[in-house]
């Protein structure tokens, strides 16, 4: 088989496997062995922000238990209706910081790029659930000026891909932002946060691989994983092939009431992904996004749990205790672990 042909295979995979997702609570729970019942779902959460997750997600997730941490993280629940003081739909003051269509900025030196409203999952915690995507995704007019601010600014030294998440994108799209900021002299790095690898591993492809090669820049990955059940085989293989592509290969969490709020459960991730040669990177207090309050882990128990995951671990295994303030300089430390 040709390079080529068996390249544009894999690539067809992740695809099809994309297409394979769960998208009605009719599908998911029955293959769960549940029922709404058992769960306390909620039509009506679903329709304001759909269910999606991947069949391969949901392989990994405990057969008849409502309580598993994975299928926490996706289901839609009664308790998203709850009107909470102080939990709203732009927790960490995204649309104050916009630069341009599709480029946010909040910190000194490094700025975002919306990639694209499109994730292979949809987590209930997300924090852009209600971001208005349609006037700030990376369609061609929009990513022209997103590039043209960033190239006009030599104080930008590092250029975030996020979303949504940049590798549900096509490689071709995909390839013409990468290169676009490879070409442009002060940007120094290039970082990559995606969800993709742990929940959809099928897209660390070859034809990505190569991509992320010929950046022309560091290209620094962050992926995303809760727990530690997240990380099947099939994403330790994933994550072994984007480490030779990646100047770092790190993970950030959120704490969440019901998937990870142990001690086990945090110490647990941080050794297998470890074991997968991913160095934790921050644990985040939860964005107050509307809906996900039933999520929150009070500040006084998540630095105790913090503090014992020092306690038990060596300090490059403990992931900096975090909570991002719209308008602060840079990330806020919790306890007595500092982060910036």
């Amino acid at each position: 088989m040709h390079a080529e042909t068996r390249i544009r295979k894999e690539g067809t995979a992740w695809q099809a496997e994309l297409a394979r997702t769960y998208a009605r609570l009719d599908d998911l729970l029955p293959a769960l062995g549940l029922t709404a019942a058992d769960c306390g779902v909620s039509a009506e959460a679903a329709a304001s922000f759909p269910l999606r997750v991947p069949r391969g997600f949901v392989a990994r997730m405990r057969h008849g238990d409502p309580h598993d941490p994975l299928l926490r993280q996706v289901l839609p629940v009664t308790a998203e209706h709850a009107v909470v003081p102080g939990f709203g739909t732009d927790p960490v003051g995204d649309l104050d910081s916009v630069r341009a269509p599709g480029l946010l900025q909040k910190y000194a030196g490094r700025a975002l790029l919306v990639t694209t409203g499109a994730c292979a999952v949809h987590c209930r915690y997300c924090f852009r659930r209600a971001f208005p995507y349609p006037g700030h995704s990376t369609t061609p007019g929009v990513l022209g000026t997103a590039l043209a601010a960033i190239a006009a600014d030599d104080s930008l030294q590092e250029i975030i891909l996020s979303g949504g998440d940049p590798l549900a994108l096509g490689n071709d799209r995909l390839a013409g932002i990468v290169h676009a900021l490879g070409r442009i002299p002060h940007v120094a790095r290039i970082r990559l946060h995606t969800r993709l690898p742990v929940v959809l591993p099928e897209r660390i492809d070859a034809e990505l691989l190569e991509l992320l090669r010929s950046a022309g820049k560091p290209v620094v990955t962050v992926i995303h994983a809760n727990h530690a059940s997240e990380i099947s085989a099939e994403v330790i293989s994933a994550l072994v092939r984007l480490r030779p592509v990646s100047a770092a290969l790190l993970n950030q969490s959120v704490l969440l009431r019901g998937v990870n709020d142990s001690v086990d459960a945090l110490t647990t991730l941080s050794t297998q992904l470890f074991s997968a040669g991913v160095l934790p990177y921050y644990l985040h207090q939860l964005d107050r996004v509307a809906g996900a309050a039933h999520f929150l882990v009070p500040d006084d128990e998540a630095i105790a749990l913090h503090a014992a995951m020092a306690a038990k671990l060596p300090g490059y295994l403990v992931p900096k205790l975090v909570r991002e303030i719209a308008g602060a300089e840079a990330k806020t430390p919790l306890g007595n672990f500092g982060a910036t």
